[in-house]
């Protein structure tokens, strides 16, 4: 009864607690250890608490029924079960990857959702005042807080939101392992919604007698069950165990939105154990329940503790998904206390140290593993039948290529253990405060969350994530993000926005020091420490989530590896006919049982070439070696093959597309005049004789910026680094001349000052600045602020100076201060492509102390417009031809900035993603005055001659028409016309530009809009990085295979999302995304698509290659079994050592196409022209063999086959053998020269030297063997020779012969008429027919692409002024269509 109990959840215990004597505790506590709530209680009795205090110590509040007395507490300890110790967070785990996030409800890690699948009879049905898993405070609740609590945890639980797993009952719509089973096994199932994965969990016992019935049946079986259960985790999980209740379970099985299932062990650890009275567990807000024993199971380094009150297993960041503000202010009040040691190490046990540790994994290991797969394990079955018919060569030569592949596949991984490893691995001393506020010096692998970091004043990398409590940290994310640009962190203001009451890592990204960056500098107090309160540690900081991305990556969605088990299937097939044929054969020739079953098992080994696993990963191998070559580094080569496939490829524009940095152009100040504010003239440089009100222009963007000196070198953003250097100010170190008066009396925060240069101006003196306070740049407000203080000037008046995007500062600005024509210039330029600033100030007469107080917001408005600054951004000179290439190839770009629109579609329009002879249209979402949002639709008029004249100087070649020159005017047409020969025929005649805010409201508002948008809108302007995310997700969801393209931080999770993911940085190696490129131009893009594409060109052509060479023995070998005789051990190792395998180890070699082809290669193995290839081939080939079987039984000299009687050694030498022996050689070596084909996706067969000598050097070898072989050839071989040459030289035409038409078959049936022919009308009939078959995409652009008229369904429409000019540009680009169609016809 006890060990029963000690398994249910201890709220639930306690209708229980009566007949056994112990009444369960649970205790909540604020997880800063400084005040905690025991509760006892009982659903049907409960007496006042009993509440008792002393000063500077936890104060208990008891809730004990009336029944029982304080010697009870002593029982207490007595119902603890059994424990288990704890698990090593880095036990085994089974691969993919997975992140954890919070819940439903809106919190800072994303979205979370848990639903316990449950019956009648669960135990959480018998607690309904128990909504969403939260403690309601009802009459029948079985614990609850007494009204005396006060203050910390007692107000923060009776008002804080609820743990963020929500339970609800529903019928699960899953089959089998889903179901409920019988009565009592409710909540067997749950559904854990992580951010960007489901995990299925369901509860079961291991039941110790089936376990030993299975270790009995895995001993009699020589291992076989096991291993079939090893292949079929499901299996093992319904022979051993037994379903029940999560609450109950030991072990559960989880299973992926991949269906990669593991089954886990659910640790269990008893306080006592771990020498501590209680144990802590998140319980969500803040708060700490306090309980006996810990339930938990780890899985892919995450560890999913059970919540006794929602009654589910949860990671510990979605138990902590919901903290509010005041739990870090608390903090940051006690910062001065810091944990105890009791309370560090009793969340030592619950968190686990922090570590991210990739350990290696023993190579006996990963041997082992490689060689249980259901490939190697085919290996040992064909071995072993090899040795049993006496071909030892054969089979040895079989197994020491097994062991070759084995050992390089094992050294791949092994490589790329030790490569990750390096690169996070880190491992540092660290100071903290603990035990009153003593300052410990400790291993960074015994922080735990709650304690307070003591940041050093540079020269440090970050081991946890931690929200910075007070000073500035300037930091190098490059690690995480691939970005070295310095960053700015602030301490978390004390108050927030009012509708801002929960921590999000989203909101307050600014605040938050991330593992794995580095610390480059801090700025405090004199004397004083910054502290940060730790938030995260180990595989739960963000780090730690990108390295499990990379450890357990998501399987590659790539029909390829489905169809190649299916190709594998039908190639069983096959083997099913030839068990049949040799046993029917076997039979009528009166073969023994043994030779039977022998023969018959032979031809099945036949089936899977032995060299497939090296040869099919060759490939990959080779092009990852080219991409080093080239400065671009993988470390994800399984992406390879997928960017084979890419046909969308989406660019930031900051640094991708243009140079980082941003050339100043000019400024034009707003001036006052008699009519209002205007804008004065053009200026290319600062001079405040000049500007108006005394240069505040000139002040403003001196010190409105987030530079940094360090080292003596001025760090920061490259715009500020611009801009602060036209200035020509002087960034300096404090005097006592920038103290303020006010403040002297104060411990003052060190402020930077800047001043102004001598002489710099006639009229004034020189100016110096002191910056108060800087609120920094955010992506979401397009914009960041000062507050500066001139010394000079009364100690109570302080200076904003705020810079940002044009049409948020306009926002902001006290509407007569801005000029009537504002918007005008501001399009004008941007329609030109330059960058606009907006610089505004406000006069802010507040003291000191109110200005490190006020809210942003309430700081932020009110302003007075300044003027605007032009930046000139211009294009990488690689750009353009790299985008001209893109378009081409008939892959789609993609800009997606946070950019300016105008400025953004201007760019586009000169690299060419915007094309002259498409129409461009804007969508923008605007206001009525009645508060209503429209969608207005306005179509925008490029330069249309500029962009040609760039298009003619564009040279380049031809693949397909083998023809070069430069893009003339109707060269356009033929370059983007829907129909052009390649068969793509879905695609859009127009471009649609639109920004983050008007595609929120689409999301929102019109979401059936979403998918139709997205396959015809090429540039995306002020998007916000989660924003970048939701688009390549969606271009996936509708078919898209996506490449992204970015420099860093912002695009970090958008490079996470794609398929492929590149980025542009400095590090050899960077966890932002698969790719990284150390040329910071996009001319890797090309490169990648092209290597991807040549990757999975030569992974079909191996695998053809194998299927062909394996049929083509097949055919041999049935023709011997006819004469019940068989190739000869040595002819067997020719074939398959010098002819297959040693030419297929070369096949990965032949470098891809300097040139991307207009049609992508197909991705499917189990296509019609695939399947005709083979089936065809081995057609022409099993003819030709069969001739010379016959045909040489018809010869005059021709002996027959003897077959041996009795007991004497088999003799296999037969002059049919010797003559289709002859003929296959040569098949062997065609095929290889069919499959290696080059063209258009490699360059041709003669590029690859080592494949092209190999293959010489085995027809010269074939041809010697064939016409004129030697004795040493004859006695080895094993041949009955043909007597006479003319026979032989037959043999060698023959083979040609058949080569030849092989290679007719290839070129000409199935490339010309199956894929470029048949497939291309198939695929239009489809698309025309909108058949499901088709892309979503494909049918989407079929129905939207040729006009914008969906688009005006939900909008007004505008045109631009030039009507007439947008009219005759329809015409022409109609007139020209129409000339391009009437060409191709």
């Amino acid at each position: 009864m006890q060990e029963e109990e000690g398994r249910q959840p201890l709220f639930v215990a306690a209708t229980r607690a009566a007949s056994t004597g112990v009444p369960p505790r649970v205790s909540l506590s604020s997880s800063t250890g400084r005040r905690r709530s025991s509760i006892s209680a009982n659903s049907t009795a409960r007496a006042p608490a009993t509440v008792s205090s002393a000063s500077g110590s936890r104060a208990p509040f008891r809730f004990l029924p009336r029944f029982w007395s304080a010697r009870q507490s002593d029982a207490a300890a007595r119902g603890a079960a059994e424990a288990t110790p704890l698990l090593d967070l880095d036990a085994s785990s089974s691969a993919s990857s997975s992140s954890s996030s919070s819940c439903t409800t809106s919190y800072s890690y994303g979205t979370q959702q848990q639903l316990l699948h449950d019956d009648s009879n669960s135990e959480l049905a018998n607690h309904p005042q128990q909504k969403c898993g939260r403690m309601a405070p009802s009459s029948s609740s079985p614990a609850h807080l007494h009204p005396a609590q006060s203050s910390g945890a007692a107000s923060a639980a009776a008002g804080a939101p609820p743990p963020p797993i929500r339970a609800r009952h529903s019928a699960p719509d899953l089959s089998d392992m889903d179901e409920h089973g019988p009565a009592g096994f409710g909540g067997h199932h749950a559904l854990i919604q992580l951010q960007d994965e489901t995990l299925n969990v369901y509860g079961y016992r291991r039941s110790r007698a089936r376990t030993a019935a299975v270790l009995v049946l895995s001993v009699l079986t020589g291992g076989v069950l096991r291993l079939l259960l090893h292949w079929y985790p499901e299996w093992f999980v319904r022979l051993t165990a037994s379903k029940c209740a999560l609450s109950r379970c030991d072990h559960v099985l989880v299973r992926d939105d991949h269906q990669n299932v593991v089954f886990r062990p659910v640790h269990r650890l008893e306080a006592k154990q771990c020498g501590q009275k209680e144990l802590a567990l998140p319980g969500g807000a803040g708060h700490t329940l306090w309980v006996a024993h810990l339930r938990f199971f780890t899985y892919r380094k995450l560890k999913y503790l059970w919540h006794p009150h929602n009654r589910c297993f949860s990671t510990i960041s979605q138990l902590e998904s919901d903290l509010p503000l005041s739990h870090f202010h608390s903090a940051s009040t006690n910062a001065q206390f810091g944990l105890s040691h009791g309370e560090a190490a009793q969340r030592m046990h619950t968190y686990g140290p922090n570590l991210i540790e990739v350990k290696l994994k023993p190579l006996a290991v990963l041997l082992f593993r490689e060689a249980i797969t259901p490939f190697y394990i085919f290996q040992v079955f064909s071995v072993t039948v090899w040795y049993m018919d006496n071909y030892a060569y054969f089979a040895s030569i079989i197994v020491l290529m097994s062991v070759m592949s084995i050992s390089l596949d094992v050294y791949q991984m092994r490589k790329q253990e030790r490569k990750l490893r390096s690169m996070v691995h880190t491992h540092e001393t660290v100071h903290v405060l603990r035990d009153g506020g003593q300052v410990l010096e400790l291993s960074s692998a015994e922080l735990v969350p709650g304690d307070i970091l003591l940041i050093p004043p540079r020269g440090c990398v970050l081991q946890c994530d931690a929200v910075l409590l007070n000073g500035t940290v300037i930091v190098n994310e490059a690690m995480l993000t691939g970005e070295s640009m310095p960053i700015t962190k602030v301490a978390l203001p004390e108050s927030d926005d009012d509708h801002q009451t929960e921590f999000s890592f989203k909101e307050h990204s600014k605040h938050v020091l991330y593992c794995g960056t580095q610390v480059l500098q801090t700025r405090y107090y004199a004397g004083k420490h910054v502290q940060a309160f730790v938030l995260r540690t180990a595989y739960s900081t963000l780090k730690g989530q990108l390295v499990r991305s990379i450890m357990y990556p998501k399987p590659v969605d790539f029909r390829f590896t489905k169809d190649l088990f299916k190709f594998v299937g039908f190639l069983a097939s096959i083997a099913a006919f030839g068990f049949l044929y040799t046993v029917v054969v076997m039979y009528t020739r009166g073969a023994t049982l043994w030779k039977m079953v022998i023969r018959s098992l032979d031809i099945i080994t036949i089936v899977v070439p032995p060299a497939l696993p090296a040869a099919m990963s060759i490939g990959i191998f080779a092009a990852q070696l080219r991409l080093r070559a080239k400065q671009i580094f993988c470390i994800s080569p399984s992406t390879i093959n997928t960017c084979g496939a890419i046909n969308t490829v989406c660019f930031d524009k900051t640094g991708t597309l243009t140079e980082d940095g941003l050339d100043f152009n000019c400024l034009r100040a707003v001036h006052n005049c008699e009519f209002g504010r205007e804008f004065g003239n053009e200026l290319h440089d600062f001079c405040t004789d000049e500007l108006p009100q005394n240069g505040e222009l000139l002040k403003a963007v001196a010190t409105c910026h987030s530079l940094t000196r360090i080292d003596k070198e001025l760090n920061g953003d490259p715009l500020d680094l611009v801009l602060f250097r036209k200035t020509g100010w002087i960034m300096d170190e404090p005097t006592e001349s920038a103290v303020v008066d006010e403040t002297s009396m104060y411990d003052m925060l060190q402020p930077t000052v800047l001043r102004s240069p001598p002489l710099h101006s006639a009229v004034e003196s020189d100016v110096e600045l002191a910056i108060i306070r800087q609120f920094t740049f955010s992506s979401s407000l397009q914009r960041m602020a000062v507050v500066v203080h001139n010394p000079n000037e009364d100690s109570h008046i302080h200076h904003l100076y705020c810079k940002g995007a044009p049409e948020k500062i306009a926002s902001l600005c006290v509407p007569e201060t801005v000029p009537n024509d504002f918007q005008t210039y501001v399009d004008n330029y941007a329609q030109h492509g330059y960058r606009l600033i907006a610089v505004a100030s406000r006069a802010l007469n507040m003291n000191y102390v109110k200005v490190q107080k006020v809210k942003r917001e309430q700081a932020e408005c009110d302003l007075t417009m300044l003027g605007l600054i032009v930046m000139e951004n211009r294009l990488k000179k690689q750009t353009t031809g790299v985008i001209n290439q893109l378009n081409r190839a008939k892959i789609r770009t993609v800009m997606i900035t946070g950019d300016n629109l105008l400025t953004a579609m201007s760019v586009a329009r000169e690299c060419g993603i915007i094309r002259p002879n498409k129409r461009s249209f804007l969508l923008e979402a605007t206001k009525t005055h009645d508060g209503q949002t429209h969608l207005t639709l306005k179509q925008s008029v490029s330069s249309s001659e500029e962009v040609l004249e760039f298009d003619e100087n564009v040279s380049f070649y031809d693949a397909e028409q083998g023809t070069g020159g430069g893009v003339s005017g109707s060269g356009v047409g033929k370059l983007f016309n829907n129909n052009n020969g390649d068969g793509r025929i879905a695609e859009s005649t127009y471009h649609v530009a639109v920004s983050g805010p008007t595609l929120s409201i689409i999301c929102e508002q019109y979401p059936e809009m979403l998918e139709r948008l997205v396959c015809v809108c090429d540039v995306y302007a002020r998007m916000s990085p989660d924003q970048k995310q939701m688009l390549v997700n969606q271009l996936q969801d509708v078919g898209y295979t996506v490449a992204m393209c970015g420099d860093g931080a912002n695009d970090c999770a958008a490079l996470k999302a794609a398929h492929a993911g590149i980025s542009l940085s400095e590090a050899e190696a960077s966890i932002a995304a698969p790719f990284t490129s150390k040329v910071a131009d996009i001319r890797c893009v090309p490169t990648i698509i092209r290597e991807g594409r040549a990757a999975l060109v030569t992974s079909f052509g191996v695998f053809k290659y194998m299927a062909g060479y394996s049929l083509t023995q097949f055919v041999t070998i049935l023709q011997l079994y006819w004469l019940n005789t068989n190739l000869t051990d040595f002819q067997f190792l020719y074939i398959d050592l010098a002819l297959v395998t040693l030419v297929s180890l070369f096949f990965g070699y032949t470098p891809a196409c300097e040139r991307l082809s207009r049609t992508a290669p197909p991705t499917r193995l189990l296509s019609l022209a695939s399947m005709l290839s083979v089936v065809g081939q081995l057609s022409i080939i099993a003819f030709f063999q069969v001739f010379a079987f016959i045909y040489t039984s018809w010869q005059p000299w021709f002996v027959p086959y003897a077959v041996p009687i009795g007991p004497e050694t088999e003799d296999r030498r037969s002059m049919q053998g010797t003559a289709v022996f002859c003929v296959s050689m040569f098949q062997y070596i065609m095929l290889a020269i069919i499959y290696s084909k080059g063209f258009p996706y490699r360059r041709p067969l003669y590029s690859n030297k080592p494949l092209c000598i190999s293959l010489l050097l085995v027809a010269i070898l074939s041809v010697v063997i064939c016409v004129q072989p030697p004795e040493f050839f004859i006695e080895r071989l094993e041949f009955d020779p043909i007597p006479y040459i003319e026979y032989r030289l037959l043999l060698l035409i023959l083979a040609l012969l058949s080569g030849v038409l092989c290679y007719l078959y290839e070129n000409f049936v199935i490339d010309l008429l199956i894929l470029n022919v048949h497939e291309k009308r198939k695929k239009h009939k489809q698309l025309l027919a909108g058949s499901s078959t088709s892309a979503p995409f494909e049918r989407l652009l079929m129905s939207v692409g040729n006009e914008p008229a969906w688009l005006r369904l939900h909008t007004s429409t505008t045109s631009p002024n030039l009507g007439s000019l947008v009219q005759h540009q329809q015409q022409q680009n109609h007139s020209a269509r129409s000339a391009i169609t009437t060409e191709t016809e």
